[in-house]
């Protein structure tokens, strides 16, 4: 029997849309001497539970496994090819570049050598590549300095700090100055007011694009993308992951002066995704379009209705995923059944030919790179035995060449299945199931199953390193394609979101049934994992099916539904979950929030991860939770909390952070589900 630390209730009773609603561990939401102290008595409470043989004997071998290279995609420009580049016994990416494929890299930023804690998450080359712009932040908390860097000299030209959660979308080269997205700060609470800004290098100074439209029109809670091409800024509002504004910037000349946005496209509901060149904007859209196809229009067009925008690639029996200009080309992303493909156009759609690609192959969303002045595109891939790999194609040729490549850590023979399991109302849902040759559908195997299921966030083959230690144990890895996602397009996605998602949390449960019934496992040996909205997903899933699973491992999540709107980020996520505001909205919301629906009861072990320094998801969420399921757990099983510091939700970790978080997570999973060393 695992004794928790007690947590002391302060009852808080409100009324929301005439239910009473309590909240004994709302003090647990502050940032204060007493909250701290509180969770390091519980970081004190996992150590005692993780500190086992377990652990033991798994960190040599996670640490064995980190001490690999790692390589980023490349973006290739006129005068040279960008990548990021972690050495084995390193702990952060440096970022690089090279005149040619066959040169040596010639480092231009080295987060190694910062204090600690800080980190580069994002880069952005000129069109060119004669200036690169990086982001850079501390602990993990994606509040960025950019810096512009001399790609030839590696020279600092110029730093705008404070700039918020600036990011590459929201980042666009106008010749040797540009245009960028900045945004409030977490400490004060300001993060969702952003402002366009545009920088001018020689001056050394910023002007902000003022209009209107920027909250009157689109709303204050979206998200802008931008791109540049012909003295047009091309913006694209974001209002969640079902509907895009499109602008463009009309005035004399690039500089934000006596100028405002004018709709590119009429408004229509659907998203648009642009990537501009040469004067034309072409657009990924679902609009007429669940599984999306590839539009255009030229950048100084006005008020377009979506119908007369010219189709260059069709909807397919694929769901579109991405684009990137290449010279005269285009390189499509696609999925079936989350599956890769990646195929090249001319840019009238003309289709020129596929890029091989192995089975079970992922290439993701941020894994796509062309130079729209060459006929050159790049992309990083990985299956689930293969580590990425980052290769440079041709659109004139059709050549591939692979760039970047390391060794498998392991000569596992891995056997990889997608199955379908049928969810509560009919609906067949996939999943890969991955486990080492020889291993027998006994049910009896320490299995975990992972979902995520929103947010359009597609789930595909994956490679991870600190995975393999199980898989060579005898473990069972799955990897379930919940509604929510986009896999088979925005019909998928919205079946999953607002008062749909109840299918989202079904779906889960009918693989991990299905998985039983197959033999693969037994719920006593059954581990449920996600993070973020997965970790919502996780959290509904032990509060609604405890008998389901033996073990859950709950990172980063989302857990109290009735308040996650009042923190954060939270406020732009009413768009995917719905607000508790709104009546309709809140009841569907109270009724699976996992917070809100803990009761007394045996509960399966669980393990909460969370980051004093997320920027996301308050850390409050997790704190709660465990207070309140420690309190109402009847069971022997532990319900654990690790809060670590000078980290957030997930980006700039260094691998020495990653590999003690993965090494806790394993140690849990190896102790709940006995699994033994082979």
């Amino acid at each position: 029997m695992h004794d928790p630390p007690v947590t002391e209730r302060r009852e808080v009773v409100e009324e929301m849309h005439g239910e009473e609603i309590r909240d004994p561990y709302r003090w647990l939401e502050d940032d204060n001497e007493g909250v701290h102290e509180w969770v390091e008595r519980q970081n004190e409470y996992a150590d005692r539970v993780l500190g086992s043989d377990a652990r033991d004997q798994l960190a040599p071998r996670l640490e064995t496994r980190a001490a690999v290279p790692e390589y980023g995609v490349v973006t290739p420009r006129e005068r040279g090819y960008f990548q990021t580049i972690e050495a084995a016994d390193e702990d952060h990416a440096k970022l690089c570049v090279r005149s040619d494929l066959d040169a040596a890299p010639t480092v231009l930023a080295d987060p190694n050598e910062w204090p600690d804690g800080e980190s580069l998450d994002w880069y952005t080359p000129s069109p060119d590549g004669s200036l690169v712009a990086y982001g850079r932040a501390e602990g993990g908390e994606e509040q960025y300095d950019v810096t512009v860097l001399d790609a030839e000299t590696g020279e600092t030209v110029e730093v705008l700090r404070d700039c918020g959660r600036a990011g590459p979308e929201g980042f666009a080269w106008s010749d040797e100055n540009f245009y960028y997205v900045t945004s409030g700060s977490a400490d004060e609470g300001t993060q969702l007011e952003k402002q366009i800004r545009y920088h001018e290098l020689d001056a050394g100074e910023s002007r902000a694009v003022d209009d209107p439209v920027l909250t009157d029109d689109v709303g204050e809670h979206v998200w802008p993308s931008l791109g540049y091409t012909d003295d047009t800024l091309v913006v694209a509002f974001h209002a969640g992951w079902t509907h895009s504004d499109v602008y463009r910037w009309e005035s004399d000349g690039p500089a934000p002066a006596d100028g405002e946005l004018v709709r590119l496209v009429a408004d229509t509901d659907a998203s648009f995704r642009p990537n501009v060149a040469d004067g034309t904007v072409y657009m990924l859209t679902d609009y007429e379009a669940p599984r999306s196809r590839v539009v255009a229009c030229d950048a100084t067009a006005t008020e377009t209705d979506p119908d007369d925008l010219a189709e260059l690639v069709p909807e397919s029996d694929e769901t579109l995923t991405y684009l990137v200009v290449a010279g005269d080309s285009l390189v499509v992303q696609s999925q079936r059944d989350a599956r890769s493909s990646l195929s090249v156009y001319d840019r009238d759609g003309d289709h020129r030919g596929e890029v091989d690609l192995p089975e079970d192959t992922a290439v993701g969303r941020g894994d796509l790179t062309g130079d729209p002045e060459a006929p050159e595109f790049c992309f990083r891939a990985q299956t689930f035995d293969r580590p990425p790999w980052v290769a440079h194609g041709r659109t004139d040729t059709g050549e591939t060449t692979t760039i970047s490549e390391r060794d498998p850590e392991s000569d596992l023979d891995l056997v990889v299945e997608q199955r379908f399991f049928e969810s509560a109302d009919g609906t067949e849902v996939p999943a890969f199931v991955v486990h080492r040759d020889g291993v027998e559908r006994d049910g009896d195997n320490p299995t975990v199953l992972y979902g995520y299921g929103g947010f359009r966030i597609n789930l595909t083959p994956s490679y991870d390193r600190f995975r393999v230690p199980f898989l060579e144990d005898g473990g069972v890895y799955v990897q379930a394609n919940l509604r929510g996602g986009a896999e088979y397009g925005e019909d998928w996605h919205r079946q999953g979101m607002r008062e749909n998602k109840q299918n989202v949390f079904d779906d889960f449960y009918a693989v991990a049934e299905g998985l039983v019934d197959a033999d693969y496992t037994r719920p006593e040996r059954l581990a449920a994992m996600g993070r973020s909205n997965g970790g919502l997903l996780v959290g509904a899933a032990v509060t609604q099916r405890p008998d389901l699973f033996g073990a859950a491992s709950c990172g980063v999540p989302l857990l109290d539904m009735l308040r996650f709107h009042e923190f954060l980020l939270g406020e732009s996520w009413t768009v995917e979950y719905g607000s508790p505001e709104d009546p309709e909205a809140f009841e569907y919301l109270r009724a699976y929030s996992p917070y809100n629906n803990v009761e007394e009861r045996a509960y399966p072990a669980v393990y909460f991860e969370t980051a004093a320094g997320d920027t996301r998801v308050h850390p409050g969420h997790a704190r709660k939770m465990t207070a309140r399921m420690q309190a109402a757990n009847t069971g022997e099983e532990p319900i654990l909390l690790r809060t670590r510091t000078e980290t957030g939700h997930g980006v700039g970790k260094p691998t020495s952070m990653t590999v003690s978080e993965q090494l806790d997570r394993w140690a849990f999973l190896y102790d709940q589900l006995d699994v033994s060393e082979t």
